[in-house]
């Protein structure tokens, strides 16, 4: 009996499959080169279409159509597997993303639950050359991982001097969270990048939200591995910023927050929980995520959760 002709994996190859006639789901695996089966029922049957000779630019389409997918659709699976095993970083590092969608979670050596909220989201952004060209996954907590201040009061006073940049969140972030939680979850997989950070609170400067009592008027580029989110991160939009040196290269919403808008202030089971943001709301307070619901502002020895974001690749 002759053989079937080999389909080569090393050429371009754009990949169809379809199982009429049954519940049976299927995807072809580009990384592994193998057909993935899922709800299987007897007799069920699958025709495999190959459309060879694609051009690279083609391929390269057809590929980032499969991540459009994959960022436009929530699927909350367990990936800790493909975490442990190291698959992860390689479906991040070569764009397609083959089993990773937004909303899968990987629970990590400590107890916290890490949510994928979003995939090459801040590809192209940057100062430097054409920006970040690195694929990468955009991870949050599930929930808070400590609850503390932006700034303590300073001679009795509640200050935002110096903006996101200059609050002692920075040192948190930097000192606490990185090297407690997440370098030991993700080690060097943890993506340095430039962001741009408030830098500077001018007390006299009106801010959007009908006040006088100041509002962010600078900021830099840093390198950063983990930030707090802003407030467009979050919602889609400023309700508390003063101003849009609060947002910089943070103006896309998650796509875990337009797909789940739940997931804003409520753990996956069901725990509603208040965080800190980046964004300055006056010359006395930052904006939070508030536990109700609603978006609000606090003065910056408040004391609120701490739910930071970071990429990986």
């Amino acid at each position: 009996m002759p053989s079937s002709p080999k389909i080569s994996d090393d050429s371009y190859y754009k990949v169809e499959v379809e199982c009429p006639n049954s519940d049976t789901m299927a995807e072809w695996d580009y990384n592994a080169w193998k057909l993935k089966l899922s709800y299987v029922e007897s007799n069920s049957k699958c025709t495999l279409k190959f459309t060879s000779g694609m051009s690279k630019s083609d391929y390269e389409e057809y590929i980032k159509s499969g991540v459009a997918l994959r960022r436009n659709t929530y699927r909350g699976k367990d990936i800790t597997d493909l975490w442990k095993s190291g698959e992860l970083y390689n479906q991040i590092k070569d764009g397609t993303f083959a089993d990773i969608y937004v909303g899968d979670y990987i629970k990590g050596n400590k107890g916290v639950t890490w949510l994928i909220a979003d995939l090459d989201n801040y590809l192209n952004i940057g100062n430097q050359g054409n920006g970040l060209q690195t694929h990468h996954a955009t991870i949050i907590p599930d929930g808070n991982l400590m609850t503390t201040v932006m700034n303590q009061k300073k001679e009795e006073m509640d200050t935002t001097e110096g903006g996101y940049a200059g609050s002692e969140m920075i040192t948190t972030l930097d000192e606490t969270i990185l090297t407690s939680y997440i370098i030991p979850d993700f080690d060097t997989h943890v993506l340095e990048y430039q962001n741009l950070l408030s830098t500077n609170v001018d007390d006299a400067r009106s801010n959007p939200w009908g006040s006088s009592d100041g509002a962010s008027s600078a900021w830099e580029w840093k390198s950063r591995k983990l930030d707090l989110m802003s407030e467009v991160n979050v919602y889609g939009t400023t309700i508390w910023s003063s101003s849009g040196y609060d947002i910089g290269i943070d103006n896309q919403q998650y796509a875990i927050f337009q797909l789940r808008p739940e997931l804003i202030n409520k753990t996956m089971s069901g725990t509603r929980f208040n965080y800190w943001l980046k964004a300055v709301a006056a010359s006395t307070s930052f904006a939070y995520v508030n536990g109700n619901g609603s978006a609000s502002p606090d003065i910056s020895s408040g004391l609120r959760g701490v739910r930071p974001r970071f990429l990986i690749d």
